[in-house]
């Protein structure tokens, strides 16, 4: 009963996807070259040259390889073997697009916190006479990265005749700030109007350390919140594991029926959407 129950499965899955395989292909492509595309250009952002093609194998292997993987570990298991394993691929291939900006943005906020000492630099060597092009000329040579590839970067474009307005407008691009939106900004327009420079920058620093102070502050008052959702997510699989450590027997049909591994896969299920919930909340925009 259960070698024809799975024929079935397999004939109607088979016939599924006979039937709408162009438009599953399409979609596939869509997804795999749009997600990326997308890894590509943020990469390329920070400086970071993978080719495509690799990123587009590493994308297979983190979701469908992975997927196989999970999907064998379980067997002879085929019920649970399936969730997981279709859970697997689609957690491995949704995965590299969060990863790489959440790296992103811890890049654009190192980048912010630089432009604090970056802009005093600058300041101070207008004061002293220099122009725009060397105050960042000495940044590039005090400062580390980010900073430095950025304004490199600028240097290296006005050298092949790029005017400075359009380069620190592409640094707008690149780096997605309002900092550095109001930095460029100011730039931009008092090398059009005229204008003091260093003050501008000094009111642009005391901005941004206003703005990173009121931040820390944000992030140690939701961190206890944070913590607390973490302890709450926490408590079902301990409670879990005990009960599996003195009563075995009880626990035992939640991880050899279909109805277990239903209610497995739903605790799993709302335990992500509790961390989502729990981010939601605390998150908060400055």
């Amino acid at each position: 009963m259960k070698t024809l129950a799975l024929l079935l499965l397999g004939i109607s899955i088979f016939g599924v996807s006979y039937k709408y395989n162009t438009q599953f292909l399409d979609w596939l492509r869509f997804q795999s070259l749009g997600t990326r595309d997308y890894i590509v250009e943020k990469l390329g952002l920070m400086f970071i040259d993978i080719p495509a093609h690799r990123i587009l194998i590493g994308l297979f292997c983190m979701s469908f390889g992975l997927g196989s993987v999970v999907f064998l570990a379980f067997l002879p298991n085929l019920f649970p073997g399936l969730m997981f394993g279709a859970l697997a691929t689609v957690l491995g291939w949704k995965a590299p697009k969060p990863i790489v900006d959440w790296i992103y943005r811890r890049r654009v906020k190192k980048f912010v916190i630089q432009m604090v000492d970056a802009l005093s630099l600058m300041s101070n060597g207008l004061k002293s006479g220099l122009s725009v092009v060397q105050s960042l000329g000495i940044v590039t040579q005090e400062m580390p990265n980010p900073i430095q590839q950025e304004f490199n970067l600028i240097l290296s474009q006005n050298k092949l005749g790029v005017s400075l307005e359009e380069a620190f407008s592409a640094l707008a691009v690149r780096v997605k700030s309002d900092d550095v939106q109001m930095f460029v900004t100011s730039v931009n327009i008092l090398k059009e109007t005229g204008g003091n420079l260093a003050e501008t920058f000094d009111t642009i620093v005391t901005t941004i350390r206003d703005r990173i102070k009121v931040e820390q502050k944000i992030d140690a008052l939701t961190s206890q919140g944070f913590m607390q959702g973490m302890f709450a997510m926490a408590i079902p699989p301990i409670l879990g594991a005990f009960f599996y450590q003195t009563d075995p027997d009880y626990m035992r049909p939640l991880f050899t029926t279909v109805l277990g591994w239903i209610a497995v896969m739903s605790i799993i299920g709302l335990e992500v959407i509790g961390f989502f919930v729990i981010m939601k909340i605390v998150k908060i925009d400055v």
